[in-house]
C-alpha cells in the first residue's frame, strides 16, 4: 500500500500534518471565536448566541439549533473565487453542523439558535477540516456546554499510498488511480462524528485511514487544548 520511494510534493512524511496553529478570541465582537490553521490553510470561526431563533416557525421547542455558515473569501485561493454562497459552501455548512452537533449540550436552549460563521481566509486544501477545528474551539470559547471537543483531519489516497492532511497539489493528483479525499472528524475519545469519501478505497485501506486519522487527530486535539488553556491565562 505504501512505498519508501513515495515522495510528497512538500516533503512531509506520509503520516505528518502541516504545522498547525490555533488561537481563541480573534473576533472581539463575537460571543466566542477562534483561528485554526493547517500550514497555509487558515480558518476563522465566530460564534453568536445562544439567542432567540427567528423566524418563530423555525424554533425547536425541545432543544436549541446549531446553524453553521461556511464561506471561502474570494481572495483565499490563487484564482479568485466567486464571492457569496454556492452549492459547495452550503454542503460544507451542513456537514459542519453534523460534525459538531454530537458534542453540544443544547437541550437547555429551547427555541434558541447558536450561529457559527466560518471564514476561510487562506486556502490550500483541507479547508472543511480546518473550519471544523476552528468552530469547535470557538464554541468552547463562547461557553456553550459541550461534552468535549472534536478534531478533524483529511486523509488522502494518492494512487495506492495513504497520506495525512492533503494539500492542493495532492488533491489534484493525476497519477495512477488519482486522488481520494477522506475528511474525518473524531471526538477526543475516538468516536466518529463525520466522515466523507471522495474517490475509491478498499475496506482495508479505509481501516488504515481511520488509524491514521486517530493518530493525527490526537495531535490536532493537543493544539486545540493548548489554545484554550492559553486563553484562560490571559
Amino acid at each position: 500500500m505504501t512505498t519508501k520511494a513515495f515522495k510528497r510534493p512538500d516533503g512531509r512524511n506520509l503520516d505528518e500534518t502541516r504545522k498547525m496553529s490555533a488561537k481563541v478570541g480573534v473576533v472581539p465582537n463575537a460571543d466566542g471565536s477562534a483561528m485554526f490553521s493547517f500550514g497555509d490553510t487558515i480558518a476563522i470561526a465566530a460564534v453568536y448566541g445562544p439567542r432567540k431563533m427567528h423566524p418563530q416557525h423555525s424554533q425547536d421547542p425541545e432543544k436549541g439549533t446549531l446553524r453553521c455558515n461556511y464561506n471561502m473569501f474570494s481572495f483565499s485561493v490563487a484564482e479568485r473565487a466567486r464571492p457569496g454562497p454556492n452549492r459547495r459552501s452550503m454542503e460544507i455548512s451542513k456537514i459542519t453542523e453534523w460534525a459538531l452537533e454530537p458534542i453540544l449540550m443544547i437541550d437547555q436552549y429551547q427555541n434558541m439558535v447558536i450561529d457559527v460563521h466560518i471564514s476561510i481566509i487562506q486556502a490550500n486544501a483541507s479547508t472543511r477540516c480546518a473550519g471544523i477545528n476552528a468552530a469547535a474551539l470557538a464554541l468552547a470559547h463562547a461557553g456553550i456546554p459541550m461534552k468535549g471537543l472534536v478534531s478533524s483531519v483529511s486523509i488522502g489516497k494518492l494512487d495506492k499510498t495513504l497520506v495525512v492532511d492533503l494539500i492542493k497539489d495532492e488533491e489534484d493528483w493525476e497519477e495512477g488511480e488519482g486522488a481520494t479525499d477522506i475528511p474525518i472528524t473524531l471526538t477526543s475519545d475516538g468516536n466518529i462524528t463525520h466522515i466523507q469519501l471522495d474517490g475509491k478505497i478498499t475496506g482495508e485501506e479505509l481501516k488504515e485511514a481511520l488509524k491514521l486519522a486517530k493518530k493525527a487527530n490526537k495531535e490536532v486535539y493537543e493544539v486545540q487544548k493548548k489554545a484554550l488553556k492559553e486563553s484562560i491565562k490571559l
